[in-house]
């Protein structure tokens, strides 16, 4: 419908609406309508000449893209070709280069190759001249032989026939002279150093056990410690790791447990309590905590004491941790600390009699027996483990050696090494220095000779160092070396499987063939 149509509709509706229509008259009717057509005329003229604006607008604003467009692209292919021509350039440069090396690498091979054939030459004269020496020499040696009667292998043989009877002769007489005097002299050095060793040493007994006894003043105050329906015992029980055994001995009552440590914070802790009055299960808990810091402090200042009063300087803090925890262990029966502070001594003064490190032998006397406070349990024996420790913790090789051979685990390999196993030996041998039970310690004894003596071929066995180490006398006519030391392994799996002994046991197996005459 076109835009006069409409106009012309809407003047008929209005007229016909207005009712109207019959009054206007047919001119008027004419003159609207030219009147629309020339205003309908009029609007299509600006709104065609409106389109053509818009079309050259648009394709103006299409032309600037287009030339924005075409800028950019040529600035990339501008920036892409100076690209190409860097690595162009790039390339002949590393083309240059190559040449050059190739160059220097040719004229080297070159004058490798002068010399090789130069050296070649050289290597052919002397060959040359080496063959004429040796011809001389043989030439000479045909001389000789004519001369002397003799070939050269039969002289040269006569030579050092001569020469070995008379060496043989000097060696046995320099061996003869110093095995007398060492005979004369070495056992009364050895005896004067030890017996002087022990003679400037003071010793103290200890004794310890499993079991502390913790005195009360009435046995009013058990029924305090157990609480009602047994509430406060067993809040002490798990807070320490200690049993505590209230039965009827008169005014006191029995701590038990393995490890010292644990039992002093115990009987700490009772003490506190009891004194107090106060015994509930959370004032139990506040006690204990305290006390374990206090013995945690205790330990520290034992340690920090122990290594002045030795003259000890730099050692690990937690080395000396573990010297002050030595004050709460015992070995059969022997204060771990006093024994270590023993055998420092003791390491300090033989160590002094032959001429050693002083400070170093103390220092390895007073740590040889650190594997023995571990914190958790180890399959490793105590002197390797100390050892171990002692290499965490920046001890010296010679300190660590002794320590880990001090039980012969392993090879000793400084001098001090065997001074610190004889000075743990002296201090833990010696007479009330440790406790335990004579019998079975010597049916322990009587059960490793036993064993030796099960094998074939055994002669005499004997159980030495305390039951550390078993000495087997074989009959050289039944076993040979090879079976003495397939016997020795045996020997050892046996006691490993059927016995129970503290440490470990050394077996040794002794094969010797004696001859022996009588001059009349």
């Amino acid at each position: 419908m076109s835009i006069v149509e409409v106009i012309i509709g809407l003047v008929v509706g209005l007229a016909g609406g207005f009712g109207v229509a019959k009054m206007l008259e047919r001119s008027n009717v004419s003159a609207l309508i030219k009147n629309a057509k020339k205003e309908a005329a009029s609007i299509l003229k600006d709104a065609s000449l409106e389109a053509e604006n818009l079309k050259k607008d648009k394709l103006l604003q299409a032309k600037e893209k287009f030339l924005e467009l075409k800028a950019e692209h040529e600035k990339e292919i501008l920036a892409k070709d100076k690209k190409m021509a860097e690595v162009e350039k790039r390339i002949r440069d590393k083309e240059s280069q190559v040449s050059s090396e190739l160059a220097k690498t040719k004229k080297l091979n070159d004058d490798f190759e002068a010399k090789a054939k130069e050296y070649e030459t050289k290597i052919e004269i002397l060959d040359k001249k080496h063959q004429e020496v040796e011809k001389m020499h043989k030439s000479q040696v045909e001389q000789l032989e004519v001369i002397s009667g003799l070939s050269a292998e039969e002289a040269k043989e006569q030579l050092v026939e001569s020469l070995k009877a008379e060496a043989k002769t000097k060696a046995m007489a320099h061996i003869q002279e110093t095995i007398e005097e060492a005979k004369l002299t070495a056992q009364q050095e050895a005896k004067k150093v030890i017996i002087s060793t022990i003679q400037r040493v003071g010793t103290e007994e200890a004794v310890e056990n499993c079991v502390s006894v913790f005195n009360i003043e009435s046995d009013d105050v058990k029924g305090r410690i157990i609480g009602r329906e047994g509430r406060n015992i067993r809040a002490l029980e798990a807070a320490t790791g200690v049993e505590i055994i209230v039965d009827d001995t008169p005014e006191a009552i029995i701590l038990s447990c393995f490890d010292p440590v644990r039992r002093e914070i115990a009987r700490l802790s009772l003490h506190k309590l009891v004194t107090d009055g106060r015994i509930h299960p959370a004032r139990i808990e506040e006690v204990v905590a305290k006390t374990t810091k206090q013995i945690e402090d205790e330990i520290i200042e034992v340690g920090k004491r122990t290594v002045i009063d030795l003259g000890i300087h730099g050692l690990h803090p937690e080395l000396i941790k573990i010297v002050g925890r030595m004050k709460y262990r015992s070995s059969y029966g022997q204060n771990l600390l006093q024994h270590s502070r023993e055998v420092a001594k003791l390491c300090g003064i033989m160590a002094a009699e032959l001429g050693l490190n002083v400070k170093l032998a103390k220092r390895a006397g007073l740590l040889h027996d650190i594997g023995k406070v571990p914190d958790a349990e180890s399959d490793l024996p105590h002197a390797l483990l100390g050892m171990q420790w002692a290499e965490k913790y920046g001890e010296k090789e010679e300190v660590c050696n002794a320590i880990g051979a001090h039980h012969d685990e392993i090879e000793m390999k400084y001098l001090i090494s065997p001074i610190i196993q004889v000075c743990d030996a002296i201090s833990g041998a010696r007479p009330g220095a440790r406790r335990q039970v004579l019998d079975s310690y010597i049916q322990r004894l009587k059960d490793l000779e036993a064993i030796a003596f099960g094998f074939h071929g055994v002669k005499n066995a004997y159980a030495i160092q305390a039951g550390r180490e078993l000495r087997v006398i074989v009959e050289s006519e039944k076993v040979t070396d090879d079976m003495a030391a397939k016997l020795s392994f045996e020997i050892s799996q046996k006691i490993q499987t059927e016995m129970t002994y503290p440490g470990q046991v050394k077996i040794t197996v002794i094969r010797e063939t004696r001859a022996v005459n009588i001059a009349k």
